[in-house]
Protein backbone atom coordinates (compact mmCIF):
# COMPACT_ATOMS: atom_id res chain seq x y z
CA UNK A 1 0.00 0.00 0.00
CA UNK A 2 1.48 3.37 -0.96
CA UNK A 3 1.91 6.30 1.41
CA UNK A 4 -0.89 8.11 -0.40
CA UNK A 5 -3.25 5.21 0.17
CA UNK A 6 -2.48 5.24 3.88
CA UNK A 7 -3.99 8.66 4.47
CA UNK A 8 -7.23 10.29 3.50
CA UNK A 9 -8.15 13.78 4.56
CA UNK A 10 -10.80 16.34 3.88
CA UNK A 11 -13.71 18.33 5.21
CA UNK A 12 -16.53 15.92 5.74
CA UNK A 13 -19.51 17.88 7.04
CA UNK A 14 -21.28 21.17 6.55
CA UNK A 15 -20.22 22.12 10.05
CA UNK A 16 -16.58 22.24 9.01
CA UNK A 17 -15.46 19.03 10.74
CA UNK A 18 -12.18 17.57 9.55
CA UNK A 19 -11.24 13.90 9.18
CA UNK A 20 -7.90 12.19 8.82
CA UNK A 21 -7.97 8.45 8.18
CA UNK A 22 -5.23 5.86 8.53
CA UNK A 23 -5.53 2.36 7.06
CA UNK A 24 -3.56 0.01 9.25
CA UNK A 25 -2.89 -3.70 9.34
CA UNK A 26 -5.90 -4.50 11.55
CA UNK A 27 -8.18 -1.47 11.53
CA UNK A 28 -9.12 1.85 10.01
CA UNK A 29 -8.28 4.66 12.41
CA UNK A 30 -10.28 7.89 12.25
CA UNK A 31 -9.07 11.18 13.72
CA UNK A 32 -11.69 13.93 13.75
CA UNK A 33 -12.26 17.46 14.88
CA UNK A 34 -15.99 18.17 15.03
CA UNK A 35 -17.00 21.81 15.09
CA UNK A 36 -20.49 23.27 15.49
CA UNK A 37 -22.38 24.15 12.34
CA UNK A 38 -22.32 27.76 11.16
CA UNK A 39 -25.21 29.79 12.48
CA UNK A 40 -25.37 28.10 15.88
CA UNK A 41 -23.72 31.05 17.63
CA UNK A 42 -24.88 31.50 21.21
CA UNK A 43 -26.95 28.31 21.27
CA UNK A 44 -24.84 25.84 23.22
CA UNK A 45 -27.37 23.01 22.99
CA UNK A 46 -27.50 23.38 19.21
CA UNK A 47 -23.70 23.52 19.00
CA UNK A 48 -23.31 20.39 21.13
CA UNK A 49 -25.86 18.42 19.14
CA UNK A 50 -24.37 19.64 15.87
CA UNK A 51 -20.88 18.44 16.86
CA UNK A 52 -22.21 15.05 18.00
CA UNK A 53 -24.27 14.54 14.85
CA UNK A 54 -21.30 15.49 12.70
CA UNK A 55 -19.21 12.88 14.51
CA UNK A 56 -21.91 10.24 14.08
CA UNK A 57 -22.29 11.02 10.37
CA UNK A 58 -18.57 10.64 9.74
CA UNK A 59 -18.45 7.36 11.64
CA UNK A 60 -21.36 5.92 9.66
CA UNK A 61 -19.84 7.05 6.36
CA UNK A 62 -16.56 5.31 7.29
CA UNK A 63 -18.25 2.06 8.32
CA UNK A 64 -18.01 2.71 12.04
CA UNK A 65 -20.39 3.13 14.97
CA UNK A 66 -20.32 5.25 18.14
CA UNK A 67 -18.97 2.20 19.99
CA UNK A 68 -15.78 2.51 17.90
CA UNK A 69 -14.89 5.86 19.46
CA UNK A 70 -11.85 5.23 21.64
CA UNK A 71 -11.36 8.77 22.95
CA UNK A 72 -13.04 12.14 22.93
CA UNK A 73 -11.62 15.44 24.10
CA UNK A 74 -14.18 18.21 24.47
CA UNK A 75 -12.83 21.75 24.66
CA UNK A 76 -15.25 24.09 26.45
CA UNK A 77 -15.41 27.85 26.70
CA UNK A 78 -17.36 27.47 29.95
CA UNK A 79 -17.24 23.93 31.28
CA UNK A 80 -19.26 24.59 34.42
CA UNK A 81 -22.28 25.83 32.47
CA UNK A 82 -22.01 23.70 29.32
CA UNK A 83 -20.76 20.22 30.27
CA UNK A 84 -24.26 19.07 31.22
CA UNK A 85 -25.61 20.36 27.92
CA UNK A 86 -22.99 18.39 26.01
CA UNK A 87 -23.73 15.21 27.95
CA UNK A 88 -27.43 15.56 27.14
CA UNK A 89 -26.63 16.03 23.45
CA UNK A 90 -24.39 12.97 23.42
CA UNK A 91 -27.14 10.95 25.09
CA UNK A 92 -29.66 12.02 22.44
CA UNK A 93 -27.34 11.30 19.52
CA UNK A 94 -25.43 8.24 20.70
CA UNK A 95 -27.75 6.85 23.35
CA UNK A 96 -24.83 6.72 25.80
CA UNK A 97 -24.40 8.13 29.28
CA UNK A 98 -21.28 8.30 31.44
CA UNK A 99 -22.82 5.69 33.73
CA UNK A 100 -23.26 3.15 30.93
CA UNK A 101 -19.60 2.17 30.89
CA UNK A 102 -19.63 1.71 27.10
CA UNK A 103 -18.47 5.08 25.82
CA UNK A 104 -15.13 6.57 24.89
CA UNK A 105 -12.43 7.58 27.31
CA UNK A 106 -13.47 11.19 27.82
CA UNK A 107 -11.52 14.32 28.63
CA UNK A 108 -13.64 17.36 29.42
CA UNK A 109 -11.56 20.50 29.82
CA UNK A 110 -12.07 24.25 29.83
CA UNK A 111 -9.82 25.48 27.03
CA UNK A 112 -11.89 27.88 24.92
CA UNK A 113 -11.94 27.08 21.19
CA UNK A 114 -10.65 29.95 19.07
CA UNK A 115 -13.10 29.45 16.22
CA UNK A 116 -15.46 32.41 16.22
CA UNK A 117 -18.53 31.94 18.46
CA UNK A 118 -17.72 28.29 19.26
CA UNK A 119 -18.72 27.28 22.78
CA UNK A 120 -17.16 23.84 22.33
CA UNK A 121 -15.34 21.56 19.90
CA UNK A 122 -14.91 17.79 19.97
CA UNK A 123 -11.72 15.97 19.00
CA UNK A 124 -12.32 12.23 18.63
CA UNK A 125 -10.33 9.12 17.79
CA UNK A 126 -12.12 5.99 16.54
CA UNK A 127 -10.87 2.53 15.63
CA UNK A 128 -12.92 0.50 13.12
CA UNK A 129 -11.59 -3.09 13.06
CA UNK A 130 -11.31 -4.88 9.73
CA UNK A 131 -12.46 -8.06 11.48
CA UNK A 132 -14.69 -7.30 14.45
CA UNK A 133 -14.64 -10.90 15.61
CA UNK A 134 -10.91 -10.60 16.34
CA UNK A 135 -11.13 -7.33 18.28
CA UNK A 136 -12.07 -7.03 21.96
CA UNK A 137 -13.22 -3.97 23.91
CA UNK A 138 -13.98 -3.71 27.61
CA UNK A 139 -14.17 -0.98 30.23
CA UNK A 140 -12.45 -0.61 33.58
CA UNK A 141 -13.76 1.66 36.32
CA UNK A 142 -11.11 4.01 37.68
CA UNK A 143 -10.64 3.96 41.45
CA UNK A 144 -11.85 7.20 42.97
CA UNK A 145 -9.23 9.39 44.61
CA UNK A 146 -11.97 11.49 46.19
CA UNK A 147 -15.70 11.31 46.82
CA UNK A 148 -17.03 13.71 44.19
CA UNK A 149 -19.50 12.37 41.67
CA UNK A 150 -17.34 12.99 38.60
CA UNK A 151 -14.38 11.09 40.05
CA UNK A 152 -16.62 8.11 40.78
CA UNK A 153 -17.72 7.59 37.17
CA UNK A 154 -14.49 7.66 35.17
CA UNK A 155 -13.94 4.61 32.98
CA UNK A 156 -10.94 3.52 30.95
CA UNK A 157 -11.42 1.88 27.58
CA UNK A 158 -9.34 -1.27 27.07
CA UNK A 159 -9.07 -2.86 23.64
CA UNK A 160 -7.11 -5.80 22.25
CA UNK A 161 -6.16 -5.89 18.60
CA UNK A 162 -3.40 -7.80 16.84
CA UNK A 163 -2.22 -9.13 20.18
CA UNK A 164 -1.62 -5.64 21.59
CA UNK A 165 -3.58 -4.28 24.54
CA UNK A 166 -4.45 -0.57 24.48
CA UNK A 167 -5.78 1.46 27.40
CA UNK A 168 -7.16 4.97 27.02
CA UNK A 169 -8.26 7.03 30.02
CA UNK A 170 -9.24 10.63 30.60
CA UNK A 171 -10.33 12.89 33.44
CA UNK A 172 -8.17 11.18 36.07
CA UNK A 173 -7.96 13.18 39.29
CA UNK A 174 -6.02 13.18 42.53
CA UNK A 175 -7.28 13.75 46.06
CA UNK A 176 -7.51 17.32 47.28
CA UNK A 177 -4.53 18.70 49.17
CA UNK A 178 -1.44 20.74 48.40
CA UNK A 179 -0.55 21.04 44.71
CA UNK A 180 2.22 18.45 45.15
CA UNK A 181 -0.07 16.04 47.03
CA UNK A 182 -2.89 16.35 44.51
CA UNK A 183 -0.58 15.84 41.53
CA UNK A 184 1.14 12.85 43.14
CA UNK A 185 -2.21 11.34 44.11
CA UNK A 186 -3.34 11.70 40.48
CA UNK A 187 -0.38 9.61 39.29
CA UNK A 188 -1.10 7.02 41.99
CA UNK A 189 -4.75 6.84 40.86
CA UNK A 190 -3.54 6.27 37.30
CA UNK A 191 -1.31 3.44 38.49
CA UNK A 192 -4.21 1.76 40.29
CA UNK A 193 -6.37 2.06 37.19
CA UNK A 194 -3.68 0.49 35.03
CA UNK A 195 -3.19 -2.37 37.49
CA UNK A 196 -6.91 -3.10 37.46
CA UNK A 197 -6.52 -3.71 33.71
CA UNK A 198 -3.45 -5.94 34.16
CA UNK A 199 -1.04 -3.17 33.18
CA UNK A 200 1.11 -0.57 34.95
CA UNK A 201 2.63 2.85 34.39
CA UNK A 202 5.73 1.38 32.71
CA UNK A 203 3.48 0.81 29.69
CA UNK A 204 2.24 4.41 29.44
CA UNK A 205 3.54 6.09 26.29
CA UNK A 206 1.48 9.31 26.31
CA UNK A 207 0.02 11.59 28.98
CA UNK A 208 -1.98 14.83 28.89
CA UNK A 209 -1.86 16.85 32.10
CA UNK A 210 -4.11 19.86 32.64
CA UNK A 211 -3.27 22.40 35.33
CA UNK A 212 -5.75 25.03 36.48
CA UNK A 213 -3.04 27.52 37.55
CA UNK A 214 0.03 26.58 35.55
CA UNK A 215 2.03 29.61 36.69
CA UNK A 216 1.72 28.58 40.34
CA UNK A 217 1.55 24.78 40.18
CA UNK A 218 3.71 23.60 37.26
CA UNK A 219 6.81 23.19 39.43
CA UNK A 220 4.84 21.11 41.96
CA UNK A 221 3.56 18.92 39.14
CA UNK A 222 7.11 18.30 37.97
CA UNK A 223 8.29 17.48 41.49
CA UNK A 224 5.37 15.08 42.00
CA UNK A 225 5.91 13.39 38.64
CA UNK A 226 9.61 12.93 39.25
CA UNK A 227 8.96 11.50 42.72
CA UNK A 228 6.37 9.10 41.32
CA UNK A 229 8.69 7.99 38.49
CA UNK A 230 11.64 7.45 40.85
CA UNK A 231 9.54 5.59 43.41
CA UNK A 232 8.07 3.29 40.75
CA UNK A 233 11.20 2.81 38.66
CA UNK A 234 9.80 4.51 35.55
CA UNK A 235 12.75 4.82 33.18
CA UNK A 236 10.95 5.45 29.88
CA UNK A 237 9.48 8.92 30.15
CA UNK A 238 6.18 9.16 28.25
CA UNK A 239 5.51 11.79 25.65
CA UNK A 240 3.43 14.40 27.42
CA UNK A 241 1.62 17.71 27.33
CA UNK A 242 1.49 19.81 30.49
CA UNK A 243 -0.78 22.76 29.81
CA UNK A 244 -3.19 25.16 31.47
CA UNK A 245 -6.75 23.90 31.51
CA UNK A 246 -9.75 24.09 33.79
CA UNK A 247 -10.73 20.61 35.03
CA UNK A 248 -14.26 19.82 36.08
CA UNK A 249 -15.38 19.75 38.84
CA UNK A 250 -13.87 22.94 40.20
CA UNK A 251 -12.57 21.20 43.33
CA UNK A 252 -9.73 19.74 41.25
CA UNK A 253 -6.66 21.68 40.14
CA UNK A 254 -5.20 18.89 37.98
CA UNK A 255 -6.53 16.24 35.65
CA UNK A 256 -4.80 13.71 33.44
CA UNK A 257 -5.46 11.59 30.40
CA UNK A 258 -3.20 8.75 29.35
CA UNK A 259 -2.59 6.07 26.76
CA UNK A 260 -0.80 2.80 27.52
CA UNK A 261 0.01 -0.14 25.26
CA UNK A 262 1.27 -3.64 26.01
CA UNK A 263 2.43 -6.41 23.69
CA UNK A 264 3.17 -10.13 24.13
CA UNK A 265 6.84 -9.47 23.27
CA UNK A 266 8.76 -6.38 24.41
CA UNK A 267 7.18 -3.35 22.77
CA UNK A 268 9.43 -1.52 20.34
CA UNK A 269 9.66 2.11 21.48
CA UNK A 270 12.12 4.78 20.37
CA UNK A 271 12.64 8.13 22.09
CA UNK A 272 12.31 10.95 19.58
CA UNK A 273 14.92 13.69 19.63
CA UNK A 274 16.04 16.57 17.43
CA UNK A 275 19.11 18.81 17.36
CA UNK A 276 16.83 21.85 17.59
CA UNK A 277 15.58 20.95 21.11
CA UNK A 278 17.23 19.93 24.36
CA UNK A 279 15.76 17.22 26.57
CA UNK A 280 12.94 18.41 28.82
CA UNK A 281 14.25 16.52 31.86
CA UNK A 282 17.37 18.72 31.76
CA UNK A 283 15.23 21.53 33.20
CA UNK A 284 13.13 19.36 35.51
CA UNK A 285 10.22 18.19 33.33
CA UNK A 286 10.21 14.41 33.08
CA UNK A 287 8.79 13.72 29.63
CA UNK A 288 10.18 12.73 26.25
CA UNK A 289 9.96 15.16 23.36
CA UNK A 290 8.21 12.36 21.52
CA UNK A 291 7.96 8.58 21.32
CA UNK A 292 7.85 6.33 18.29
CA UNK A 293 5.82 3.23 19.18
CA UNK A 294 5.54 0.21 16.88
CA UNK A 295 1.95 -0.82 17.52
CA UNK A 296 0.04 -3.70 15.95
CA UNK A 297 -1.79 -1.39 13.55
CA UNK A 298 0.84 1.23 12.74
CA UNK A 299 4.06 2.91 13.71
CA UNK A 300 2.82 5.78 15.85
CA UNK A 301 4.69 9.02 16.50
CA UNK A 302 3.48 10.81 19.63
CA UNK A 303 4.78 14.38 19.69
CA UNK A 304 4.70 16.04 23.10
CA UNK A 305 3.54 19.58 23.62
CA UNK A 306 6.22 21.50 21.72
CA UNK A 307 6.85 25.23 21.98
CA UNK A 308 9.41 27.82 20.89
CA UNK A 309 12.31 26.35 22.85
CA UNK A 310 15.86 26.23 21.50
CA UNK A 311 18.60 23.64 21.71
CA UNK A 312 19.73 25.02 25.09
CA UNK A 313 16.23 24.95 26.59
CA UNK A 314 15.70 28.71 26.36
CA UNK A 315 12.58 30.46 25.11
CA UNK A 316 13.21 31.60 21.52
CA UNK A 317 11.54 34.65 19.96
CA UNK A 318 10.47 36.32 23.20
CA UNK A 319 7.57 38.68 22.54
CA UNK A 320 7.34 37.82 18.82
CA UNK A 321 4.44 35.49 18.01
CA UNK A 322 5.40 34.89 14.36
CA UNK A 323 8.93 33.95 15.40
CA UNK A 324 7.64 31.63 18.12
CA UNK A 325 5.16 29.94 15.77
CA UNK A 326 7.98 29.40 13.27
CA UNK A 327 10.23 27.83 15.91
CA UNK A 328 7.38 25.68 17.25
CA UNK A 329 6.64 24.30 13.79
CA UNK A 330 10.35 23.82 13.09
CA UNK A 331 10.76 21.81 16.28
CA UNK A 332 7.76 19.60 15.48
CA UNK A 333 8.94 19.15 11.89
CA UNK A 334 12.46 18.13 12.86
CA UNK A 335 11.18 15.68 15.47
CA UNK A 336 9.17 14.04 12.70
CA UNK A 337 12.06 14.13 10.24
CA UNK A 338 14.35 12.27 12.65
CA UNK A 339 11.96 9.29 12.38
CA UNK A 340 11.43 9.50 8.62
CA UNK A 341 8.13 11.37 8.76
CA UNK A 342 6.80 14.83 7.98
CA UNK A 343 3.71 16.97 8.51
CA UNK A 344 2.12 14.95 5.67
CA UNK A 345 1.98 12.04 8.13
CA UNK A 346 0.27 13.98 10.94
CA UNK A 347 -3.17 12.62 11.81
CA UNK A 348 -4.21 15.13 14.46
CA UNK A 349 -2.94 18.03 16.50
CA UNK A 350 -3.88 20.53 19.17
CA UNK A 351 -2.37 24.01 19.19
CA UNK A 352 -2.54 26.08 22.37
CA UNK A 353 -2.39 29.88 22.20
CA UNK A 354 -1.86 32.18 25.13
CA UNK A 355 -3.51 35.15 23.42
CA UNK A 356 -6.63 34.56 21.27
CA UNK A 357 -5.65 37.61 19.21
CA UNK A 358 -2.81 35.56 17.70
CA UNK A 359 -5.17 32.95 16.21
CA UNK A 360 -5.61 34.80 12.90
CA UNK A 361 -1.85 35.04 12.41
CA UNK A 362 -1.36 31.37 13.23
CA UNK A 363 -4.05 30.38 10.73
CA UNK A 364 -2.28 32.45 8.04
CA UNK A 365 1.04 30.78 8.85
CA UNK A 366 -0.50 27.31 8.69
CA UNK A 367 -2.31 28.14 5.45
CA UNK A 368 0.84 29.58 3.84
CA UNK A 369 2.74 26.39 4.72
CA UNK A 370 -0.08 24.07 3.57
CA UNK A 371 -0.52 22.71 7.09
CA UNK A 372 -4.32 22.67 7.15
CA UNK A 373 -5.06 19.12 6.02
CA UNK A 374 -5.38 17.48 9.43
CA UNK A 375 -7.62 18.04 12.47
CA UNK A 376 -5.97 20.76 14.53
CA UNK A 377 -7.92 22.22 17.45
CA UNK A 378 -6.88 25.79 18.21
CA UNK A 379 -7.65 26.60 21.84
CA UNK A 380 -6.77 29.22 24.40
CA UNK A 381 -4.39 28.05 27.14
CA UNK A 382 -1.37 29.37 28.99
CA UNK A 383 1.87 27.49 28.37
CA UNK A 384 4.34 26.36 31.04
CA UNK A 385 6.45 29.54 30.82
CA UNK A 386 5.08 33.05 30.88
CA UNK A 387 7.08 34.04 27.78
CA UNK A 388 5.83 31.17 25.61
CA UNK A 389 2.95 32.19 23.34
CA UNK A 390 2.03 28.91 21.63
CA UNK A 391 2.50 25.16 21.81
CA UNK A 392 1.58 22.27 19.50
CA UNK A 393 1.14 18.55 20.14
CA UNK A 394 0.63 16.01 17.37
CA UNK A 395 0.06 12.38 16.49
CA UNK A 396 1.53 11.04 13.26
CA UNK A 397 1.72 7.55 11.80
CA UNK A 398 3.68 5.50 9.30
CA UNK A 399 3.10 1.97 8.04
CA UNK A 400 4.16 -0.56 10.66
CA UNK A 401 7.88 -1.23 10.80
CA UNK A 402 10.36 -2.94 13.08
CA UNK A 403 13.83 -2.26 14.52
CA UNK A 404 13.77 1.39 13.51
CA UNK A 405 13.73 0.55 9.78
Amino acid sequence: MSRGEQHDTGRVSAGGSVLRRFEGAHATELYLLCCPEPGASGDVARQAESACRSLEAVLRAQGGTPQDIATETVFFSNIREDLGTYRQARRRVFGQTDADGVGPASTFIEQPPLAEDSALEVAAFAVVPHDRSSAEVRYVRAPSACNCEDCARVDARVSVMGGHKHLHAGNLYGANGTAFDEAYSMFCAAQELLRSAGMDFHQVVRTWIYIRDIDCDYDDLNRARRFFFERNGIKLRPASTGIQGGPFPAEHNFSMGLYAVAAPAPLEVHVMTTPTLNEAWMYGADFSRGLEVVEANKTALYISGTASVDEDGRTAGVGDFASQADRMLRNVSTLLQQRGASFADVLSAVTYLKDPADAAMLRRILRDRSLEGFPNALVRADVCRSGLLCEMEAIAALPRRRNGN
